[in-house]
């Protein structure tokens, strides 16, 4: 069986802290190390094996994949990292609590450039933006090695991920927006005939 695991990074030091992360690169807590772990455990457990590792270049999606990777005991596995994979740029809003940027633009503007489809924050990307670098490289990249029957796992984060989810389960941009992307919870796919099915 050909299948497709998406799995976001563990808990990092800035989701602890509520900050917005964006393409900054903070290490993984241990509460993420432990989420990372118990993905892997569940992966193994589900007997699923990998050919391909797609990662973005940030090292909490890096390190989460690595200890999954341990878990499963695989030694050797085509890794390809890409910044097309990485988490939306917040932008301004990069590095500040999100309380505090509600503070600063108020409420209702800091929830539009959030939870908003194609809206983005100054200097930053919307969903639609992130979508617009993540499909076209997940078609030209990773798609054809479903096609030829390659299992492939990617680790990366909340919003590449939901980009990708958006297109593997035919969501309007009004559902994806609803879709939570809890971290180190993996999503797995059965690739058969062109079509995804969740496992």
């Amino acid at each position: 069986m050909t299948h497709l695991t998406l799995v976001r990074h563990g808990q990092s030091d800035w989701n602890e802290k509520n900050l917005f992360t964006g393409w900054e690169n903070p290490g993984l807590t241990e509460q993420g190390l432990a989420e990372a772990k118990e993905t892997g455990k569940i992966l193994k457990n589900a007997g699923f094996e990998y050919s391909y590792l797609y990662t973005s270049i940030l090292d909490r999606a890096i390190n989460t994949a690595n200890i999954i990777l341990r878990e499963l005991k695989i030694g050797e596995i085509k890794t390809i990292r890409s910044s097309a994979l990485n988490e939306r740029d917040y932008g301004d809003l990069t590095g500040l609590n999100k309380d505090e940027a509600r503070k600063k633009w108020g409420d209702e503007q800091v929830h539009i450039w959030r939870r908003s489809y194609d809206i983005p924050p100054p200097s930053g990307e919307s969903l639609k933006n992130t979508a617009e670098r993540v499909l076209p490289y997940f078609k030209k990249e990773i798609l054809p090695l479903l096609e030829d029957k390659n299992s492939i796992l990617i680790s990366a984060h909340g919003n590449s991920l939901r980009a990708l989810v958006m297109f593997i389960e035919n969501l309007s941009s009004d559902e994806i927006l609803k879709r939570e992307i809890s971290t180190g919870q993996p999503i797995t796919y059965k690739f058969e005939n062109n079509n995804f099915i969740e496992i």
